[in-house]
């Protein structure tokens, strides 16, 4: 079943040339990832099938009565809007069921009275009616996944990352038959990207996807399709299958080009006589010189990226830690640590957010002071600090004056000096951007121009946080090949899995309450590892779990018991199991007070009636909530 059709789609900015004519179709059930070097269109393409931008030449068809939804890579809300009603503005109906209830639950708890009782009862009802608690246990498990629990704060107060998790929870809860995703692991740590890539495989999703993790891409795609050269190309297979076609692919261009180069020269000695028998050229020869003309240069303009600056030199001694202690208030971020750093390591540093990585980054660059300890650096240490927030460019500056801002010249690796506008060329920043406004760059393009204006102040001691957002794979690719060869010291902070595994050495742990750990190999070996021990941890506990004996009241017999695990409450469970103790409470006071009464002297002979109807009633439901409350409790 068709969901997606793309026909002869073209679209240009000025004089450049994004896509000519690409055409491709998304069926129910596949998972496509579209893959393109930064600026060659992927988002702009993303944008044109979601209707956000018109395309120059071409259509776009959907299927009839299917629901789309669109991670944008840098997503847009109503700044006056709080979160939770930003997730919730929607015409879902078993979503804004679930809203209902969740907000007639708030006011119940607030406030109860037979006002609120009566419309959590009505929400409850139509819960039951759409079968929307499955629906809403969904809900928790992605706000609470992603770690979304600010859910009354204004979108106008949260950070870049926050808004992206908001805007993928919201597409997921969604429950869309198509989903198209740009970018959707950044600002994501490896938990969450882990959690998000089974969520996607075990759901019955249709998806277009961009991304850089490849990981993420071998994990949940079976299909991919590359813009390259302006043109499409697919390969039905995941991203191991697409390196290997595309190595072919390439090797067999380059193969045309050469023969079509050779074909060239033989056409142009033609072409430049003057044949004296006749006026005029052998039109088809004319026509044929100028196909193999174009087929020869097609790929003469490509560079391709091109990371050869100069590293300064890096003395015997680097950095050295010592007995380093830090701590904001009662929080510690690190407790005794010592190491000293080696020439040429490659260090990954992984753990959750707010554990203290950033802090210790800060104290390696001198930024930030141990409470107690010693940190010694070398005198010909360079730092070079590529954050994950990024450079701050002014966008009306040109991009050539953001170089020069830094030098004019710049000295590379072989001993040889380059000028600015030479260096953005190796960098894949032609002339006509060079000199164009920071406005114009793409995401990727800006980090990009960001990675540069780093390594040409020559550091030998690099430390990369986040670099492999809105990079694309080229890029990437070129920026691991570098670093493999880099003398220096480096140092890594990613939520990209394939690119810590291929780059580090060995990683710092940092596991909470102070405890930062040496371990020694790369993130995959360190998950291994850590399942082992978990498993180990796991047997272990059941080992010790012994039968429990109970002596009944037959002589010599025993019987062992085994404990059965308690059964875990519902959400719905959970929630009557809480008003339950809310209402015991409340009877519980007005049969006090009642009695009270009773106890008191009275002439009135109707009102110890009325009293003694009241209580019975009211002992009558403490006795059936009771029994009730027992049954929860079990599962509490």
């Amino acid at each position: 079943m068709n969901y997606l059709s793309v026909e002869s789609v073209s679209k240009s900015y000025g004089s450049k040339l994004l896509f000519d004519k690409i055409s491709f179709g998304l069926n129910q059930g596949q998972r496509m990832a579209l893959i393109a070097k930064n600026g060659a269109g992927k988002s702009t393409l993303l944008k044109i099938i979601t209707g956000k931008e018109i395309a120059d030449g071409g259509t776009v068809t959907f299927r009839k009565d299917i629901i789309i939804t669109y991670l944008d890579q840098n997503p847009h809300f109503d700044s006056n809007s709080t979160v939770i009603e930003a997730i919730y503005n929607t015409d879902n109906p078993m979503l804004n069921a679930v809203r209902d209830y969740e907000t007639a639950l708030t006011e119940f708890e607030k406030d109860y009275n037979d006002k609120t009782s009566e419309q959590l009862e009505k929400c409850s009802a139509e819960m039951d009616k759409l079968g929307a608690w499955d629906f809403e246990a969904k809900v928790h498990e992605i706000l609470q996944r992603l770690k979304i629990a600010f859910l009354d704060k204004q979108i106008s107060t949260l950070s870049g990352g926050q808004k992206k998790r908001v805007a993928l929870a919201k597409v997921l809860i969604d429950e869309p038959h198509l989903l198209i995703l740009d970018e959707p692991t950044n600002h994501l740590d490896v938990e969450m990207i882990e959690w998000l890539e089974n969520y996607l495989v075990s759901r019955d999703l249709t998806l277009l996807l961009v991304t850089h993790d490849r990981y993420f891409l071998d994990s949940v795609c079976t299909e991919i399709i590359e813009i390259d050269a302006s043109k499409l190309f697919h390969y039905r297979g995941n991203f191991q299958y697409f390196v290997e076609k595309k190595a072919e692919r390439e090797t067999m261009e380059n193969s045309e080009i050469d023969k079509a180069k050779n074909l060239y020269k033989r056409e142009l000695e033609w072409v430049r006589k003057m044949p004296r028998a006749r006026g005029t050229k052998a039109k088809y020869r004319v026509d044929s010189f100028h196909e193999i003309k174009d087929k020869a240069f097609s790929k003469q303009t490509e560079d391709k990226l091109a990371l050869g600056v100069q590293m300064s030199r890096i003395g015997g001694k680097i950095l050295e830690f010592t007995h380093i202690k830090k701590a904001f208030g009662e929080t510690k971020i690190i407790n005794d640590f010592s190491y000293i750093f080696k020439k040429g390591e490659k260090i990954g540093i992984i753990g959750k957010n707010g554990v203290g990585k950033s802090t210790f980054l800060n104290m390696v660059m001198g930024l930030e002071t141990p409470d107690t300890g010693n940190i010694t650096s070398g005198e010909t240490i360079v730092f070079g600090y590529y954050s994950q927030e990024g450079l701050k460019l002014t966008e009306d500056k040109r991009v050539i004056d953001v170089v020069k801002d830094i030098a004019e010249f710049i000295p590379l690796a072989d001993g040889s000096k380059l000028s600015a506008s030479g260096l953005l060329t190796k960098f894949l920043f032609p002339p006509d951007v060079q000199y164009g406004f920071v406005s114009k760059l793409s995401g990727g393009e800006r980090r990009r121009l960001y990675l540069m204006t780093i390594l040409i102040q020559n550091p030998n001691f690099l430390i990369l946080d986040e670099p492999t957002n809105d990079l694309d794979i080229v890029t990437l690719s070129v920026l691991e090949d570098f670093l493999t060869s880099f003398q220096g010291c480096l140092m890594v902070v990613t939520h990209d899995r394939y690119f810590m595994d291929k780059m580090v050495d060995h990683l710092f742990v940092f596991e909470g309450a102070g405890v930062v750990r040496d371990f020694p190999g790369n993130y995959t070996e360190y998950r291994d590892k850590k399942e082992q021990e978990e498993k180990a941890i796991g047997k272990g506990a059941k080992a010790n779990q012994q039968p429990v004996s109970i002596k009944v009241e037959v002589p010599t017999v025993v019987i062992a018991k085994t404990e059965v695990p308690k059964k875990k409450l519902s959400f719905k469970e959970k929630t009557e199991f809480e008003e339950l103790e809310k209402n015991i409470a409340k009877l519980e006071t007005e049969k006090a007070k009642i009695t009270e009464q009773l106890n008191a002297a009275t002439n009135n002979h109707n009102d110890v009636v009325k009293w003694s109807a009241q209580i019975g009633e009211i002992i009558k439901q403490l006795d059936e909530k009771g029994m009730r409350w027992l049954e929860l409790s079990e599962g509490a």
